[in-house]
């Protein structure tokens, strides 16, 4: 502990000494008492810091493994090929989608039934009548011709706003205007039938209408079995493939080959970025095990939960029941260096997948497969798992760090009660100093009083 030293001269002199800054002197001594606890506060600070570095890039981890592991993820998905992409064009295909290849034969492509009116060389003339319209085997229905949709145009809108199953429109030439209607469906269940009759009371002449394009469905054979489709998009009939018929095929005898394949490229994507999120968590560590720039060692150097994070990531490469072919990453092609990183060989990974592809999805993704308890260890060092190491890792940080703020609000409570009681003190003791050379004085002109010394002539 430090001393404080009071300057104020011969003690007859009457100028005492300085309060502030003897007070100033004296607190400066239990003000260090805080040192300790404040430089705790920033190492914790610096820890946190790093521990939430892990905690991120854990997390980048564990949702890169986690596009491997879903059962909806890149394994799921699948790629399609059209031998005549004039024909056939594959539009996409979904998880329930199998590898395999398929054939495809169109003999006619599905239509859209429509119906056009007689032309009208006057779109303004007046109408009447009304108009029944039914789609396939559905429930007809009728629009009467008033006041209020008595031309073509206002017809048109009329059909439109009452939801008939059609769309209507005016189409327009140089020799006049049409009412046309275009079925909502495709195919024979969207075929439109009319009844009715409509006069062009301007003219005097009725208004009759032809059929345009009758509703069919479409006609393929798949893979042999002859079928239909109400639309030229066609679903269901390969799980979960959607092609689009754009042309019949020339020949009954070349239909189209349809290849379903699995998304080897999506799924090294996501390898890759595994392997990439798996190396940031080990520079982590290793960047912790060092010393920074000033050669001061790194926050967490030489932390209990450095060591216990890169021993739970190691067993976990090797973790999980081994079950089919794959029974390790390297038959994947993912090496380990010596310095604990990971190194993915694209092609090897690329030829495992084509000629092991359910093995490797059963090891990342069966039950207590090396996906499935490698994402468990994640979970274990989680920032965010209320039993992750990280998580209670930061928990015991916070946990320190509320305690010596309480002792340093405590401190500066004691040290701001110290501070009024010596400024007290020592304006008392300052003006005693201060009041000696009066006091001696006095006692002087006393003592020549009752003796008749004159001291003052000595």
């Amino acid at each position: 502990m430090g001393t404080v030293g009071l300057n104020f001269g011969s003690v007859n002199s009457g100028s005492g000494f300085d309060v502030t800054s003897t007070v100033s002197q004296i607190l400066s001594i239990e003000q260090a008492i805080e040192t300790p606890w404040k430089t705790q506060l920033t190492n914790l600070q610096a820890q946190d810091t790093a521990l939430s570095t892990f905690g991120t890039h854990l997390a980048s981890l564990a949702s890169s493994l986690q596009s491997l592991t879903d059962f909806s993820g890149v394994f799921a998905s699948k790629q399609g090929s059209s031998s005549d992409t004039n024909v056939v064009a594959l539009t996409s295909a979904s998880n329930l989608a199998t590898a395999g290849s398929h054939t495809i034969l169109v003999n006619h492509l599905a239509q859209t039934s429509s119906q056009y009116s007689d032309r009208i060389t006057n779109a303004s003339d007046t109408l009447s009548g009304s108009l029944t319209i039914q789609i396939g085997s559905g429930q007809s229905q009728t629009v009467t011709i008033d006041s209020s949709n008595n031309t073509l145009q206002l017809l048109a809108a009329s059909i439109n706003a009452a939801s008939m199953g059609v769309t209507a429109s005016v189409v327009k030439d140089t020799n006049g205007s049409r009412l046309s209607l275009v079925s909502n469906n495709s195919g024979a269940t969207g075929q439109i039938t009319l009844s009715g009759s409509i006069n062009d009371d301007t003219t005097g002449s009725s208004l009759s209408f032809q059929q345009g394009q009758q509703g069919l469905d479409a006609s393929l054979n798949v893979d042999g079995l002859d079928t239909t489709s109400a639309s030229n998009t066609v679903t269901g009939i390969i799980p979960g493939v959607t092609f689009q018929l754009l042309s019949v095929s020339a020949n009954s005898n070349q239909p189209v080959q349809a290849q379903i394949t699995n998304d080897n490229s999506s799924i090294e994507q996501a390898m890759s970025a595994f392997v990439n999120a798996y190396n940031a968590v080990i520079s982590d560590i290793k960047t912790q095990e060092g010393k920074d720039s000033s050669g001061n060692p790194e926050p967490l150097y030489g932390d209990p939960t450095i060591a216990l994070i890169q021993n739970q990531l190691t067993q976990g490469l090797l973790s999980g029941t081994v079950g089919g072919s794959i029974k390790s990453l390297q038959q994947l092609g993912i090496s380990v260096d010596q310095f604990g990183k990971l190194t993915l060989d694209a092609n090897a990974l690329d030829n495992a997948l084509n000629t092991n592809f359910n093995d490797i999805q059963g090891f990342l993704q069966n039950s207590d497969s090396f996906g499935q308890t490698f994402t468990k260890v994640l979970n274990g060092l989680s920032s965010t798992s209320t039993k992750g190491v990280l998580y209670l890792a930061l928990q015991q940080n916070t946990a320190q760090a509320a305690a010596l703020n309480k002792s340093i609000s405590d401190q500066e409570a004691r040290i701001a009660d110290d501070k009024v009681r010596l400024t007290n003190q020592l304006n008392l003791a300052n003006q005693i100093l201060q009041s000696i050379p009066d006091q001696v004085n006095q006692i002087s002109q006393l003592y020549s009083a009752v003796t008749g010394y004159n001291t003052g002539n000595q």
